[in-house]
């Protein structure tokens, strides 16, 4: 039987959009892209749940889709297990923000470090926010507690503002652990300027989900919100699963 032009125009179309609708990652990234134009998204694959696809963004956080890409939440989904609720989505979460944390390069960061660290958290910090500078009078009790304090800098007013050039200066000194305890003492800092990732770093804790300082970000991705006295917060980073 032969098959005519059109006839074989026709099917060729019908099997490319039966293959588009079997693709449900294209789908979702279709109807994602026209909603928020942009949208930087890392992966889709399918949730544990059965008939919803989980959409993981750039910097950790979570979206849930059908796999027509015509419905999407956000949202945790959580698993009974033996009787107890799992979150699965801020588990999710939480290694995906691990691993982009844990990426950043030590010579990026201004670190205060014990000889023999037994962990360590990662802070978003700006120079002029009482807790965060609360936080860093602890410091010496955390490194003494096994506790490697990794800086990044947050300046939450945005970038060129007089928070952001402080932290440039910090950056670009010579001495950043010197500059760090000048700025946490509200000490002016003598501007300086280079080539450096304040812009970087801030731009990640927006993905992220930090909303001000300090942000503290365990070993294993936990994030936790303002400041905690050093036992405390040693405790918690103690006892989190490292990722790296």
């Amino acid at each position: 039987m032969r098959v005519s032009p059109l006839f074989a125009a026709v099917a060729l179309g019908l099997a490319s959009t039966l293959a588009l609708a079997a693709d449900p990652g294209q789908a979702i990234r279709k109807a994602l892209q026209q909603m928020q134009p942009g949208l930087l998204i890392e992966s889709i694959a399918e949730s544990p749940m059965t008939g919803l696809y989980q959409v993981q963004l750039k910097g950790g956080r979570m979206l849930y889709a059908s796999a027509d890409g015509q419905f999407v939440m956000q949202g945790y989904l959580y698993q009974l297990k033996d009787g107890k609720p799992l979150n699965l989505t801020e588990r999710a979460e939480s290694l995906a923000v691990a691993k982009a944390i844990n990426g950043i390069p030590a010579g990026e960061m201004v670190i205060f470090a014990p000889k023999e660290p037994k962990t360590h958290i990662t802070v978003f910090t700006d120079t002029d926010c009482g807790y965060c500078q609360k936080l860093h009078s602890e410091v010496p009790e955390l490194n003494r507690l096994g506790v490697e304090v990794r800086y990044v800098a947050f300046p939450r007013q945005g970038i060129g503002s007089h928070g952001y050039g402080d932290l440039v200066s910090v950056w670009c000194a010579k001495d950043r652990q010197a500059a760090m305890n000048k700025a946490k003492a509200r000490e002016k800092v003598p501007a300086a300027t280079c080539e450096n990732p304040v812009a970087k770093q801030f731009e990640l804790g927006q993905m992220i989900g930090v909303q001000g300082t300090p942000a503290v970000v365990l070993a294993n991705g936990q994030m936790i919100p303002g400041y905690q006295p050093a036992a405390q917060l040693a405790k918690q980073a103690l006892t989190a699963q490292s990722t790296d």
